[in-house]
């Protein structure tokens, strides 16, 4: 993948993450894992052949394990609430704070890996879409077990055109793990063909 390419790729998908979380939106789960796992994946392939010298391998390495921390500091900083009978979440001042740090040692460490290695620059310029990847995951995954944890209703995936929101299973079942078979919202009966039941994911 061509660098303007990707650059183009990583300012969308950030970009329309942060706009949607400052407003503050429902918690879907398939957004928070989907949309990371894809990131990270494609940002996989553009390294393929670009990790040549054990620096490369080095830097790449640390950088993805600094983003994944951010990011779970990040989810750790995310305001949940809940709104319609569903988790609602929202970045806060703490949360763009680690957004602009994650992005200030990824600029860093390229500057430092051109300054050290140049061979090894070339990897290591092209793995910002897996560090975002990895870092929204993590994100992403401490999220939803706050949520899941405080009782509240995640769902999978919002609606379209007037359609009942998505619920799932796995998440009725996690939750009911996390709270000790607690969950008030996941009690309706296996019968119940309410709208929204009728519209789990597996």
């Amino acid at each position: 993948m061509s660098g303007p390419v990707e650059i183009i790729l990583i300012v969308a998908a950030v970009g329309y993450l942060m706009v949607r979380r400052l407003i503050g939106e429902p918690a879907q789960a398939k957004q928070m894992l989907i949309l990371p796992a894809v990131l990270t994946v494609v940002g996989l392939s553009t390294l393929s052949g670009e990790v040549k010298t054990p620096a490369s391998v080095v830097f790449l390495v640390g950088t993805a394990a600094i983003s994944v921390v951010l990011g779970l500091l990040r989810g750790a900083s995310v305001r949940i609430s809940q709104r319609d009978g569903v988790a609602f979440v929202r970045y806060t001042a703490v949360t763009i704070g680690l957004w602009v740090a994650n992005i200030v040692v990824k600029v860093g460490v390229n500057l430092a890996v051109n300054a050290f290695d140049p061979q090894a620059a070339g990897g290591t310029g092209k793995s910002m879409l897996l560090t975002i990847g990895v870092g929204v995951l993590a994100e992403g995954l401490v999220v939803l077990y706050r949520a899941l944890r405080a009782g509240h209703q995640v769902m999978w995936a919002q609606g379209k055109d007037g359609a009942p929101a998505q619920s799932s299973p796995l998440l009725d079942n996690l939750q009911r793990n996390l709270r000790g078979g607690t969950a008030e919202w996941n009690t309706r009966s296996a019968h119940d063909d309410s709208p929204t039941r009728r519209n789990l994911i597996p």
